[in-house]
């Protein structure tokens, strides 16, 4: 360990019993955003006073009578080097691995089937991997988190992580089913009713009652019990409805939020969006339905064509330079095109896969925007919108009945 704390237990020998060797690869979020060097000064204060990242393994086999049946539980380990970034190996962009060392002994304590996490520092971090090395009897035991640990004080409970071991219910480990339970009632939210924030992990689901107050209530009912969303713990509007107040920020587990190199590709391709924006605009003063689109083969040409670049080493070579993915993004590569838009994965397999029936019930169970199929019952369809101005409008849709006999439907817009 690196700091005062770890000064001294070098010093003392600390380590001089059993121990096992380990490495755990996290993301810092300095690493993320830019815009956080306020964190990163904090961060390296508490490493300062000892205070920093620490680990405590649990057992899988070795119960503690005196702690209701759990897990034997080991002392706290940090995180070695944190303050020495320079040194350690960069596994892709942003991430650092870091050598962790466990007082522990196999014959006393058992095998490690989880392990404590707790960040004492001011900013939260994105943790990969916690891998511990040579464990007698077992070899290499790897905890899979690939989650964001916020500092300790914003959680009322520990952050638990289980090793990479398939069970099922019958054989999970005695040791480790209270803190199993434990992290099943944390997802699920029991003991917080909300409003939640981002540093909460609440997997639950809600109806949706936040699509504005025209709109019905959609799931929970026991005909139409879907679609479900995730619950965000906000209150009601007023005390006799159902809705929720419209809000800009909508809580989602931030582990569940887009990852760095996804946003940056986000962001990439809308900056990217704009330039390419230039041809279509160029195209409108020439084009006889301008701002339209007159045929879904106006939209694939959208995704083809371009300027194929060039390539030059020196551009590369500034590319590697640049630790943030987003910068990464902007600059091109060789062989890119320029003012070209990356095609659609449903439509890169197959252009008409879009006007299939299989296709659009795909989206509709996978998509993000709920919505409801009905047969029209009355003619014209009613609005259910509350009295106001625009309430009043006449509904545009009206019924013709052709010579033929059969009916047909026309909208007539004004």
């Amino acid at each position: 360990m690196f700091g005062v704390g770890g000064i001294v237990s070098d010093l003392t020998g600390g380590l001089r019993g059993p121990h096992l060797k380990g490495s755990v690869v996290l993301m810092r979020k300095n690493a993320l955003d830019f815009n956080d060097f306020g964190a990163t000064v904090m961060d390296g204060v508490t490493e300062l006073l000892g205070r920093g990242v620490t680990c405590q393994l649990i057992s899988s086999t070795h119960v503690d009578h005196n702690n209701g049946g759990r897990g034997k539980v080991g002392a706290e380990a940090n995180l070695e080097q944190w303050l020495l970034p320079t040194n350690l190996p960069f596994i892709t962009t942003g991430e650092n691995k870091f050598a962790v060392t466990f007082d522990w002994s196999v014959d006393k304590l058992g095998v490690p089937g989880a392990i404590i996490v707790k960040n004492n520092h001011a900013a939260e971090f994105f943790l990969k991997t916690i891998t511990l090395d040579n464990v007698p009897g077992r070899g290499t035991v790897v905890f899979v988190a690939n989650s964001w640990v916020y500092p300790q004080a914003k959680y009322r409970y520990n952050r638990v992580f289980f090793a990479n071991d398939a069970y099922l219910p019958h054989q999970m480990p005695a040791a480790l089913k209270p803190y199993r339970d434990d992290e099943l009632r944390n997802l699920r939210g029991d003991d917080q009713q909300g409003p939640y924030e981002d540093h909460d992990r609440v997997y639950r689901y809600d109806v949706y009652n936040d699509l504005g107050d025209t709109r019905d209530v959609l799931g929970g009912s026991k005909d139409l019990p879907y679609p479900r969303r995730c619950r965000t713990g906000r209150k009601p509007s007023d005390h006799e409805s159902r809705l929720l107040p419209l809000v800009g920020n909508v809580y989602v587990p931030r582990d569940e939020l887009f990852g760095h190199l996804k946003q940056s590709d986000f962001l990439g391709y809308t900056l990217k969006a704009l330039v390419d924006g230039i041809i279509p605009a160029i195209r409108t003063y020439v084009d006889l339905s301008p701002g339209e689109f007159d045929s879904f083969a106006d939209i694939l040409k959208l995704y083809e064509g371009g300027i194929k670049l060039p390539n030059i080493p020196a551009l590369e070579e500034v590319r590697k330079r640049f630790p943030l993915q987003l910068v990464k993004d902007l600059i091109p590569m060789g062989g890119d095109f320029l003012l070209k838009l990356p095609k659609p994965q449903i439509i890169k397999a197959d252009e008409k896969a879009w006007m299939t029936d299989e296709e659009f019930a795909r989206e509709m169970l996978a998509g993000v925007n709920p919505m409801m199929i009905k047969r029209t019952a009355t003619t014209p369809a009613p609005s259910r919108r509350r009295t106001s101005a625009r309430a009043s409008r006449a509904s545009p849709w009206s019924r013709r009945s052709p010579a033929t006999g059969s009916t047909s439907w026309t909208s007539t817009t004004t």
